[in-house]
This record gives structure tokens, C-alpha cells and sequence, in this order.
């Protein structure tokens, strides 16, 4: 079953002879029982490609389909519902609330959707990414590891459908690339969900089960 399907994307930037070309007829699939890489140099489009598979931003042609729904087809309150309960994001700059420690990070979450992982199948998550003794940490007292380890645990704990992921492991060492890895595979086949990593980060290619590269804004399928 599809999760999300990308039809003949591009999207340009600017106008006259400022515009910049970013997607370039791009199409993308990713099933669920998926893990899907992106890979590709910084500057290649994959942030953009993200946020655009995400509904965080619309393609300047092409069409976008989430769970089965077109959602340029949706309203504005529309697609704010089908992210908030259908995908987990995970961006490259961790997005960590500034003024709440690790524990209300997760406490945030419940405020604004239901149905997320008790709080035994929590403590598990933190304990699987290394995070545990973290809880009270605010996240000026994480290394840059830690704070994406946190990042990754927030969004797998709203138990989303899909998870999008932008340069997740980009500051993890190899040891916590081989634990999230393996994590992120646990999830994709144990649970049926999607995840698609966009990352220039080669250690995650053993765990992928499709692998595309993005370069100069054109998407190949390469494994």
C-alpha cells in the first residue's frame, strides 16, 4: 500500500533571472513496510524534496498524495490534520522546544494528539536510542547528538504512519548510526509503517530497503 506518492514534482525558487530550478520532473514512491534513503550532496534538493512529500510546502507544478489523499486537493486545516495524525517528522535542526526539558518534550506532544506510546513503551524508546538519562536535560545541556537522538524519539513517539526524516544520523557516530539504523528497521517492518530518510549519510545504507539519488534536482531510483 502506498503511503506517499509523488507525481511529476518541480518547484522553482525566485523569479526572472533570480529563478532557480530545485525539483526537475521528479516522481516518488514509498510503500509502507518501507525504509527509503534519499541520498545526495548538500544543496541537491532534499530538504525541499522533504518538506514537500511532508505537505509542509506545495510543489509549483505536480501532484502530492498522502495516505491515499491528494492533499493540494485539501483545505489548509485539512492537511495541518493529515501531519499531525499521519506523519513524524524529524528535521535536520532537531526543533526542540528551548524551554522544556527532554520529559516535556513528549508532554508537549500529548497536548496536541492522542493515542501516542505509554509510557512503558516511551521509557523503552529512550532506552533503545541511549536517551534515558536525559529526561530532565534541557536541550542547551545536549550535545548535538543527543539532541537529534531526541528528535527521532519525539517524532516516533506520536506513532505516526509515516516518518519523514531529514539528515537524522548527520551527527551521530558510527556505534548510534548502526542503533538508529536498526531501530528505524525495527519500525518499518515490525510495525508497517514508512520512513524515508533523506540524508548524504553513506552508514545508512545497509539498513534501506530502497535507496533513490537526488542530484541537481533529478531523482533516480539506484537499489
Amino acid at each position: 500500500m502506498t503511503a506517499i506518492h509523488l507525481h511529476n514534482i518541480n518547484k522553482f525558487f525566485g523569479s526572472g533571472s533570480a529563478r532557480v530550478h530545485v525539483l526537475k520532473d521528479l516522481d516518488f514512491q514509498a510503500e509502507y513496510g518501507e525504509l527509503v534513503l534519499i541520498l545526495g550532496p548538500s544543496g541537491s534538493g532534499k530538504s525541499t524534496f522533504l518538506t514537500i512529500a511532508g505537505g509542509l510546502q506545495t510543489p509549483s507544478t505536480g501532484t502530492v498524495s498522502i495516505a491515499d489523499q491528494q492533499i493540494d486537493q485539501l483545505t489548509p486545516q485539512q492537511r495541518e490534520q493529515v501531519r499531525l495524525n499521519k506523519i513524524g517528522f524529524v528535521l535536520q535542526s532537531s526543533s526542540l522546544v528551548p524551554y522544556l526539558d527532554v520529559a516535556d518534550q513528549f508532554a508537549l506532544v500529548d497536548r496536541v494528539k492522542k493515542g501516542n506510546l505509554s509510557p512503558q513503551e516511551l521509557d523503552r524508546l529512550l532506552k533503545q536510542l541511549g536517551i534515558a538519562e536525559l529526561k530532565h536535560k534541557f536541550p542547551e545541556q545536549l550535545s548535538g547528538g543527543q539532541k537529534q537522538r531526541v528528535a527521532i524519539a519525539r517524532a516516533l513517539y506520536a506513532d505516526p504512519a509515516i516518518i519523514l526524516a531529514d539528515e537524522p544520523t548527520a551527527a551521530l557516530d558510527s556505534p548510534r548510526v548502526r542503533e538508529t539504523g536498526q531501530l528505524l528497521q525495527a519500525v518499518v517492518h515490525q510495525q508497517h509503517k514508512a520512513v524515508v530518510v533523506v540524508t548524504h549519510d553513506l552508514r545508512l545504507k545497509d539498513f534501506a530497503d530502497k535507496i533513490y539519488t537526488l542530484n541537481d534536482g533529478k531523482l533516480t531510483i539506484t537499489r
